[in-house]
């Protein structure tokens, strides 16, 4: 078996092929706004995937994501600005980027698709305002991309099927690797010789490949290579174009005549590692950074011996050294965004202000500052957990030691305004640190501590003497103590008993979440969704809800619409009224379940999200399908609704404001100046 390409969520793109498409025709369209209708403003971080430089000016920086958006800094890296979203799709992996030389508001983007098959190749004229797709190879997965060193009007781009050259610039594509050949495809490396455009080197999905003569004739260039290595990126020295790096997932290699033999370089990576890029320093051809899936590593002697620069949590994707300050490198990561280091990459440290790529699960607002915001995200590993915004999402910071790297799902506050967060794991509570100067500690100095022993009782028979006389009795013992090891999907903690849905099914807490009771309900574990009013608990599957009338001690099923095929979220408004979002939109009960009314005209439906904003008393929905949020007045049914400009998973009233959890833009705030359309929806008697 070969070594499987690291395409960041790409599971279909082992031994896929695309169907050649057509010519289609050149389309342009703008670019969507840098600002979307509601501010994305963080916790700062997320994927990068690529950088390019202004040639005539490397303070000028472009960045590229793993969600169709391109970022731009003028100031060498240390705050970015949202530039563009590459148009037609929202799941374009950026890259490549190149900007022009003689011309630097050319820029040019190759992209390929997460989800799917596709991408293409992108040109804007006007330094990123409008974008036109080169027709040659639209919806191509464009997995390498280079410009001729000597002539930048020839292009190239390495896709499924092969190696494209264009001599006008990209108005002009051809297939320049044998159509439909069984070696020379799945190309994800290209490298152009520095003076020669007709000398190129592809490193596909299954060992490199190379042309001297445009394209007429390819041959292997695998001596010395591990058979089927992965070839992720080729470097060719510019002074000594016999001297080519080359990574895969079984090592780095280096050839000192032109790809004729390859030596493997020994310490650095390991089998298990993946070298995603190679750099050399632009000053001192010595030196090359290699960035892989396990940290950034350097070699000060031409790859006789490499060294580890940071930790193996940091997955690099593109490295950039400065070439007016080679102390100034920057790192292109998963989860961590850009790192930076102005001593050669000794030490690196976070360079995201104004980088918001984070998928945000969880979202709570103190209830008694409004200002104060929590985000939980998932997908980050040690760059994610729990972020806390004291000004509104102005600024954010990591929050808590002991989370281990977890996914957050949920945040919930307790009675006291403590944080409890639910992971993929367990059930942690933030607590500070208690006695003297531990007033105000730092976010990042408190402690998330587990919350996850299950102390349940069981009935257990036993023979006892009862006046001279053996008798068997039963009587209530502690069962064995077991933990909370599995996902948790809902939580109310704000009244004495705590509710939680997790893996192991329902359970109730009645002393701060020391020990917790419960298990399966009805015989179901999977609920999604949980309510608290009072001392009732109702708690959802996606088919089915249950009631509990003391808090949680006992519970019974409560009659729900029979259209109902995937119910979502429960939530209880402040008069008892139950709520319910759904596939089919948003249901209330006045009742408990004996009867239900369906809000008719809502536009609304594939509901994911329902919550309450205490300032309007409306029932906020949204919709993981839609970038719209519906406010509903539970008096008059009428509603209002916003335009996010990103699909959002949860929202939640922050004062007089909105905030909202993107799928992939971090915490969006409602701008000042929202306008709110509003129309009259209408009940109906659900059956």
């Amino acid at each position: 078996m070969g070594c499987l390409p690291i395409h960041s969520k790409s599971p279909w793109a082992r031994h896929l092929r695309l169907v050649a498409l057509g010519v289609a025709a050149i389309v342009s369209v703008a670019a969507i706004d840098a600002q979307s209708a509601w501010q994305p403003v963080g916790p700062a971080g997320g994927d990068a995937r690529a950088f390019a430089a202004v040639p005539s000016d490397p303070s000028h920086l472009y960045l590229g994501t793993t969600n169709s958006w391109l970022y731009e800094s003028r100031d060498s890296g240390r705050s970015w600005t949202r530039l563009a979203k590459i148009p037609g799709a929202e799941t374009f992996v950026l890259d490549h980027i190149f900007v022009f030389p003689s011309d630097p508001r050319t820029i040019y983007v190759a992209a390929w698709r997460t989800d799917a098959p596709g991408g293409g190749i992108w040109v804007s004229h006007d330094a990123g305002k409008t974008w036109t797709e080169l027709a040659g190879l639209h919806n191509q997965s464009i997995f390498a991309f280079a410009a001729a060193p000597s002539d930048a009007r020839i292009l190239f781009a390495g896709t499924l099927d092969g190696v494209y050259r264009s001599t006008d610039s990209g108005a002009n594509w051809s297939l320049i690797s044998p159509a439909a050949s069984k070696e020379i495809h799945e190309v994800e490396s290209l490298a152009i010789d520095p003076a020669n455009p007709a000398v190129i080197y592809a490193g596909t999905w299954h060992l490199p490949w190379k042309t001297e003569d445009g394209g007429k004739n390819w041959k292997s260039i695998k001596q010395g290579i591990i058979e089927d290595s992965d070839v992720f990126s080729i470097v060719i020295d510019p002074e000594r174009t016999g001297t080519v790096y080359l990574s895969a997932c079984s090592g780095i290699y280096k050839s000192d005549n032109a790809g004729t033999l390859f030596k493997k370089i020994q310490g650095i990576p390991s089998e298990a590692r993946r070298t995603r890029v190679l750099m050399q320093d632009p000053r001192n051809r010595q030196i090359v950074y290699a960035g892989t899936t396990e940290g950034l590593y350097k070699t000060e002697d031409a790859g006789k011996n490499f060294r580890a620069m940071t930790g193996t949590e940091v997955i690099v994707n593109d490295v950039f050294v400065d070439p007016r300050d080679p102390n100034h490198v920057l790192l292109a990561t998963d989860r961590g965004g850009v790192l930076s280091s102005v001593d050669a990459g000794v030490t690196f440290t976070a360079s995201n202000a104004g980088i918001s790529e984070r998928k945000v699960e969880a979202l709570l607002v103190d209830r008694s500052n409004p200002g104060r915001i929590f985000a939980g995200v998932v997908n980050d590993k040690t760059f994610g957990g729990v972020f806390v915004s004291s000004d509104g999402g102005r600024s954010w910071a990591q929050t808590g030691k002991g989370l281990g790297g977890r996914d957050v799902f949920v945040l919930a506050q307790t009675a006291k305004g403590d944080l409890v967060a639910g992971t993929n794991s367990g059930i942690f509570l933030l607590d500070p640190p208690t006695g003297p100067g531990s007033s105000a500690p730092a976010p990042l100095d408190l402690l998330w501590e587990p919350r996850n022993a299950i102390a349940n009782t069981i009935t257990k028979a036993q023979t006892e003497t009862v006046r001279n006389t053996r008798v068997t009795v039963e009587k209530k013992v502690a069962a064995p103590l077991i933990h909370i090891e599995g996902r948790v999907t809902a939580l109310d903690v704000s009244g004495e008993v705590w509710l939680a849905s997790t893996t192991f099914g329902l359970l109730t807490s009645s002393d701060q979440g020391t020990t917790w009771q419960g298990g399966p309900v009805m015989g179901d574990t999977d609920y999604l969704s949980v309510a608290r009013h009072k001392n009732l608990f109702a708690a959802a599957t996606n088919a089915s809800v249950v009631l509990s009338k003391d808090a949680g001690q006992n519970w019974w099923p409560m009659p729900v619409p029979r259209m109902l095929t995937n119910i979502r979220s429960i939530l209880f408004s402040p008069d008892g009224t139950l709520w319910l979002g759904a596939r089919e939109g948003v249901y209330y009960t006045a009742d408990l379940g004996k009867s239900w009314m369906w809000v008719q005209r809502l536009p609304l439906n594939d509901v994911d999200s329902l919550s309450y904003d205490p300032a309007s008393g409306n029932i906020l929905a949204s919709s993981r399908s839609t970038d719209s949020i519906y406010g509903i007045d539970p008096k008059t049914l009428t509603f209002k609704w916003w335009s996010t400009g990103d699909s959002v998973t949860i929202v939640r009233a922050a004062g007089n404001k909105l905030v909202a959890a993107s799928l992939s833009h971090g915490v969006l705030v409602e701008p000042a100046s929202e306008l709110q359309s509003t129309a009259n929806a209408s009940p109906r008697a659900a059956q």
